[in-house]
């Protein structure tokens, strides 16, 4: 085995230390392989040559499974070669064969860690810190730096979030790229973006808890004060809000209740409580 910082051989002894838990650094690509097996010498200088060639952005970890046989069988391994993906301590993906270089590639391509996500991150510190010409300026040498990131994308809608333009950047968002679009963080933001806007034209909510008070029908009060409890993080009181609007009223706003309940859901994501208890009410209410 060539002398690589980027090839390294795994045992039983140390599997853990160099796949598992160095999986939470970079990517690492286990090849299961044996010295019989043709197409297993087949696929190592291609895995070689990707190794050298990402520089850190992978580790490539080589079990023979002739010396490791419990190890192999505990993985699962039943053909060779196969080739199994670690990330954050994890298998993410696999595939088995010896493929030719061009689908190893396009294989290892959408978890490879990218040039600009260093920078991705500094963006995300300036944000929270309120320096949003620092954010410009960090997305922009991004961009220069890799132009097709279609994170890049998402933190333009954040930039322009946080400047205050909350329409134009809900707006923005309706252009997301296809392959971002069932992204979580696309689906949160679309709904971080929409509660702002619906605060943004709303009345106080001291101001609409009066309207309540003297008519507890009041279908877009309810309505604008849930929009509100949402924009502000409240989302138990809001859901609740919701369902009760919901129950009364489903025709207010074109179904509104229902479709920002939904909205919650996808900013809070799947297996949060509050959703899981939630959709059921939502279910029962509807049907």
């Amino acid at each position: 085995m060539a002398d690589s910082p980027h090839l390294v051989a795994v045992t039983a002894q140390n599997f853990r230390q160099v796949v598992i838990e160095g999986s939470y650094e970079r990517p690492v690509l286990v090849d299961f392989w044996a010295d019989w097996c043709a197409p297993c010498r087949a696929l190592m200088p291609v895995l070689a040559k990707l190794a050298e060639e990402y520089r850190g952005r992978l580790l490539v970890a080589k079990l023979n499974t002739e010396e490791e046989q419990a190890l192999a069988a505990q993985m699962g391994i039943r053909s060779l070669p196969t080739v199994q993906l670690y990330r954050d301590g994890r298998p993410v993906d696999q595939f088995m064969g010896a493929l030719p270089e061009a689908q190893v590639r396009a294989f290892l391509e959408p978890y490879l860690p990218r040039e600009s996500d260093g920078l991705l991150e500094q963006i995300g510190d300036r944000l929270m810190v309120g320096d949003l010409a620092g954010a410009q300026a960090a997305l922009d040498l991004a961009r220069a730096k890799e132009p097709d990131n279609p994170r890049l994308f998402l933190v333009q809608v954040q930039i322009q979030a946080a400047s205050g333009d909350t329409q134009g950047a809900e707006t923005l968002l309706e252009r997301v790229p296809l392959e971002l679009a069932k992204d979580p963080e696309v689906l949160a933001l679309r709904g971080q973006l929409r509660f702002a806007n619906l605060a943004a034209g709303a009345p106080s909510e001291d101001e609409l808890a009066a309207r309540l008070a003297a008519n507890p029908k009041d279908s877009e009060a309810s309505f604008l004060l849930a929009a509100r409890q949402a924009a502000t993080g409240d989302f138990a009181t809001a859901l609740a809000s919701l369902l009760a609007l919901l129950k009364r009223d489903r025709a207010y706003g074109d179904d509104a209740a229902r479709k920002t309940m939904l909205l919650i859901f996808d900013l809070l994501g799947g297996e949060d409580p509050l959703v899981t208890a939630y959709r059921g009410k939502m279910l029962s209410a509807l049907y």
